[in-house]
């Protein structure tokens, strides 16, 4: 697959087009609003909770894609975001740590593939920009993802971080870049 890293979509195989846009994006926040109402269902909460800012996922520090069809119809997302040394009450990060926030593939588009693909570009893109350690946080209730994180070379981090990290439903994992 081809990476760009600009706003230009980037054609796949599948005629699946990922677009870098940002966080505040429409087709962004729409599809974030459909992963926390999944949050919420399966956790019977809120939803995660974990504050972001738009400007997290601003290059250098970060980047945000969406995988289009080629209607125009938005089906995955996913983004990156830079976390150094600890910060603030998000701690364990360690300088050079790309964190994976909102990986999420639309109910009628799972099974495409599409998570691994927004999953590879993230990983690219995040090691062009200097990053070493991309880090996530998962949670027990997502089978799905723990099966996509761990197959595609994630393994459990020594030391969870994050807003969750004492949360016994949490996982978090790592992968060197």
């Amino acid at each position: 697959m081809t990476i760009q890293t600009n706003p230009a979509a980037t054609v796949t195989p599948a005629g699946i087009h990922l677009r870098t846009v940002t966080f505040a994006h429409p087709d962004a926040v729409r599809l974030n609003d459909l992963v926390q109402l999944e949050y919420a269902e399966r956790y019977g909460d809120e939803g995660d909770v974990t504050p972001l800012d738009p400007t997290m996922f601003e290059p250098p520090r970060g980047r945000y894609f969406i995988a289009y069809d080629e209607q125009g119809t938005a089906l995955a997302t996913g983004g990156w975001r830079g976390m150094d040394g600890t910060t603030g009450r998000d701690e364990n990060y360690r300088d050079g740590d790309a964190e994976l926030k909102r990986m999420f593939v639309t109910a009628e588009a799972r099974g495409l593939g599409l998570a691994r693909r927004i999953l590879a570009a993230l990983e690219a893109d995040a090691k062009a920009a200097g990053r070493v350690r991309m880090v996530l946080e998962t949670g027990t209730k997502q089978p799905e993802a723990i099966a996509l994180y761990t197959s595609s070379g994630y393994t459990p981090a020594a030391e969870k971080f994050g807003l969750y990290r004492f949360d016994d439903l949490s996982r978090c994992y790592e992968k060197f870049l």
